[in-house]
């Protein structure tokens, strides 16, 4: 799966753990994740993320 990281503050989504204190559970793409999520670590919106390598 693929992950991505926030241009912002550097943080990683991995879809394989998920966001569980946001309630995105483990195995969610990021694709999937709804639009109102935010960067838990800075809380800048999905736009500001990026694919990574």
């Amino acid at each position: 799966m693929k992950k991505y990281k926030c241009t912002v503050c550097g943080y990683i989504y991995d879809p394989e753990v998920g966001d569980p204190d946001s309630g995105i559970a483990p195995g969610t793409a990021f694709e999937a994740i709804p639009d109102s999520w935010v960067c838990p670590v800075c809380g800048v919106d999905k736009s500001q993320f990026e694919l990574t390598e």
